[in-house]
């Protein structure tokens, strides 16, 4: 399975998902922000390349169903409502993504 995981800017919140579930078996995991200035912009490819996206807020995936709804296609976009408080790989953010992904990815 193709997991995307999208924050804002892609410097905390999604990056530090991508971390905690790269490697794990059968798992394929990116991350991507939606500002124009993220660490790595989402596209209309890294959309149409998932298979499940996860974002941290409503927001985002009302941003994703705007700008992407060709590449979205019917693929779920999974909040999982983590507000952007936290810095990279803390370990309350670590706890809360272990907590919250792991049922979407079965």
């Amino acid at each position: 399975m193709k997991v995307l995981f999208v924050c804002t800017a892609n410097r905390l919140r999604s990056p530090t998902a991508e971390a905690v579930f790269t490697g794990r078996p059968g798992l394929e995991v990116r991350s991507a922000g939606l500002d124009a200035q993220a660490v790595r912009p989402l596209t209309a490819e890294l959309v149409a390349w998932a298979d499940r996206l996860i974002v941290m807020e409503a927001r985002h995936r009302e941003a994703i169903r705007k700008r992407y709804r060709t590449a979205l296609g019917s693929r779920p976009v999974i909040v999982i409502g983590i507000p952007d408080e936290f810095e990279y790989m803390q370990e309350e953010l670590v706890v809360l993504l272990k907590e919250r992904v792991p049922p979407f990815l079965v």
